[in-house]
Formats: structure tokens, sequence, C-alpha cells
């Protein structure tokens, strides 16, 4: 019928929450959700709410079923965002992967693989000559085997050498690095006791402290260039 649509329109429309009601359904069970870290869900991709014209973020009974689902993995089982991020992401493609636990989350953020000096030059497309300077740059350790984020890191450093970037050029990150772990540790420092849970959720706690900081971090960046093509 002519007249149905837009009533069946506005009742999905009345179905969407706004931030503030999202929290007040959630932080009974979640007291330390706030709306900054919804906003940083989002920004790590576990969540995708719908915008108003206006930008208002507005939530979806699944939307809200996600959070609780990433909430309760974070706290039930200690993972970080990045193992429950690839858990979700598995499960919207169709798969059906196993519920992961604390080893899964280990192996997952040290790398199921581990790269010979040799190996790593060529599946980042590197020299070696820009691995040893990204380890006197104290960008990379001195090892004889990395992990998948050595990869990441050489393979972007290739990119960056091309445009006149070099690893000597990039030796403040590590003491900025080190800054923000240091930062890191004062804060969780009241949270490691000597039990395991404790240890664990210290943690899964200084990996999330460590995604707000690279989160901050990029903004920074981004504000900067911002600022430099104005």
């Amino acid at each position: 019928m002519p007249g149905t649509a837009p009533s069946t329109h506005a009742s999905s429309r009345a179905q969407l929450l706004g931030i503030g009601q999202v929290l007040a359904l959630l932080q009974p069970e979640f007291p330390e959700l706030t709306p900054s870290k919804l906003r940083f869900l989002e920004e790590q991709r576990l969540v995708s709410p719908a915008r108003t014209a206006a930008g208002y973020r507005k939530f979806s009974a699944a939307d809200v079923e996600r959070i609780t689902v990433v909430l309760s993995m974070q706290r039930d089982q200690y993972l970080p965002l990045k193992v429950i991020r690839a858990h979700l992401e598995a499960i919207d493609a169709g798969e059906t992967p196993a519920l992961p636990g604390a080893t899964d989350a280990a192996s997952f953020l040290a790398g199921a693989r581990r790269y010979r000096r040799d190996e790593l030059i060529e599946a980042a497309g590197a020299t070696r000559a820009v691995l040893d300077e990204a380890v006197s740059a104290s960008l990379l350790p001195a090892a004889e085997r990395y992990g998948d984020d050595a990869v990441g890191v050489l393979r972007s450093l290739v990119m960056l050498r091309s445009f006149g970037i070099e690893a000597r050029h990039l030796r403040g990150l590590r003491a900025a690095a080190e800054r923000e772990a240091a930062l890191v540790e004062h804060a969780i420092a009241p949270s490691r006791r000597s039990d395991a849970a404790d240890k664990a959720r210290a943690a899964e706690r200084a990996v999330e402290l460590a995604e707000y900081l690279e989160t901050v971090h990029a903004s920074l960046v981004r504000d900067a260039l911002a600022r430099l093509v104005r």
C-alpha cells in the first residue's frame, strides 16, 4: 500500500540510537564505556554507525550488539582490539572462526610467521642497506628473526626512501615511542598485581592505551600536514 513505506522508514529511523542512548543501555554492564571509547571503536573499524545530515552518529540494534561483543571479548578474554577486529571481519566474510583465546591473541600479536633477515628483505622489497639503516636508527632491532610488523616497517621505509626520507631522519621516533611506552607503563602500574588474571588485564589495557596513542599521533600528523598545505 502507498502509505506503508513512509511509516516503515520512520520506524526504521526511530530505532537508531544516539551516543547517549547507547551509553545508557551499555554502561550498567560496561561502566568504563564513554563517548570517546565509542568513537575510538569506530576509528578502529569495529563498528560503523550511520550518520545524520548534521554528522551525528546513529547506532542500530546490530551496532549495539556488535559493541557488546567487542567489549565482552575485551573484558572477559583480555583480547586486544586488533584480534577482535580480525575475528569479526572473518565472521563478516561468512566464515565461522573459532573464538580466539589468550594463546591466539599472543600468536596474532607476535605474528604467525618469523622471517630471517634475507626473507624479511625479500618480503619488504628492500635491500640489506635499508635494513641496516633501520637497525642503526633503532627503528628495527638487530635480530636474526623478525615478525610481520617488521615487514610493514621495512616496506614503509622503502617507500619513504623513494621520497628522500631516510631511516636516519626518523631516529626521534624511537625516543617518542619510548616516552609513550613509559606513559602506558605508569598508567597500568596500579593494576599489575601478582596473579595471572590481573597481569592479563594489564597487558590488554596496555595494548588498548597504545591504540589510543596511535590514534592521537596520527591525528596530530594529519593536522600538521593540513596546516602545511594551506
